[in-house]
């Protein structure tokens, strides 16, 4: 692989031990990059954390697709990142590095903080156009600056919307429950989409969150979109390592079964975000984010 083109640091330890990226459909990327965290930094050592806690996840097939992903996914390792050139080269890093993957590979990408997300809804857009997108997370992410800086990790909802890389009208965030001024809460409804609190889903799991699904298919319907998952839609009982904990969060079954049921959506992207092992214990929160994505790979491998 030409490094210049894809400035990788290639690890000993690649997801679930696929075997280097090469020509897999596809295509796991780390970016450890936590520079614009607002509360707890750590969540660059994370890329390498969900690898190693998906290891046990390589010698099966998953329990509802009955396929392994493991000889359909190519690990490219950690982007080489650095926060000395600040937030805006970061990003035009990640979104050149995304960009040229997402023209061979579907990328689900091993955050990092939630910041790294504009810069893969920018390459993802460059290639599909306005995006649907489904949006797990505590937090809105929709405020206009973060404590006086102009851009950080709960800023980027906020801007895809104002860039037109997502189209608001398709968008949904489940499990929204922290603290807030009503305009950055309810942001994302005001434009015309979709929010479904932590709140209006306690109590429903399994069937029950049959209509919430048919809502969410019926909302983006066939358009391209994309996925992404911080790791603190979960309650700290399930998800305690990471960097903004909030209480009354979503249950790691809730959230395993939304993205089983949502298999047939049209995805191009995912990641899976804010997963902080530096606050984790007994790797609960790595191996969760394990999960999600070896679910959505293995959708991916059974479905095409």
């Amino acid at each position: 692989m030409d490094q210049e083109t894809f400035p990788y640091n290639q690890l000993g330890g690649t997801f679930m031990g696929c075997e280097p990226l090469s020509h897999q459909p596809l295509a796991v990327l780390g970016v450890p990059f936590d520079g614009a965290v607002t509360n707890r930094p750590g969540a660059r050592l994370a890329p390498n954390a969900i690898r190693q806690a998906s290891w046990m996840l390589c010698d099966g097939e998953h329990p509802k697709y009955n396929a392994s992903p493991l000889a359909h996914c190519g690990d490219a390792g950690n982007l080489h990142l650095s926060n000395a050139g600040g937030l805006k080269e970061v990003r035009q890093t990640i979104e050149q590095t995304a960009l040229n993957l997402m023209r061979k590979h579907h990328v689900m990408t091993l955050g990092g903080d939630h910041s790294i997300t504009l810069s893969l809804l920018r390459a993802c857009h460059a290639l599909h156009g306005p995006l649907a997108m489904v949006h797990f997370d505590a937090h809105c992410d929709t405020w206009m600056d973060h404590f006086g800086e102009p851009e950080g990790h709960g800023t980027w909802v906020s801007q895809a919307i104002a860039e037109g890389l997502i189209d608001p009208t398709r968008c949904v965030q489940i499990g929204i429950r922290s603290s807030g001024a009503r305009a950055a809460r309810d942001y994302v409804r005001d434009q015309g989409g979709e929010i479904y609190t932590a709140r209006d889903l306690r109590g429903l799991d399994g069937q029950g969150l049959k209509p919430v699904v048919d809502a969410i298919r019926q909302r983006i319907g066939d358009r391209p979109a994309y996925l992404t998952v911080d790791i603190d839609c979960l309650d700290p009982a399930f998800a305690p390592g990471t960097g903004t904990p909030e209480p009354g969060g979503l249950t790691s079954s809730q959230l395993l079964t939304l993205i089983e049921e949502l298999d047939t959506i049209q995805w191009k992207a995912m990641d899976c975000v804010e997963v902080n092992p530096a606050f984790d214990h007994a790797e609960l929160t790595s191996q969760i984010a394990a999960h999600v994505v070896w679910t959505y790979a293995s959708a991916r491998a059974a479905l095409g």
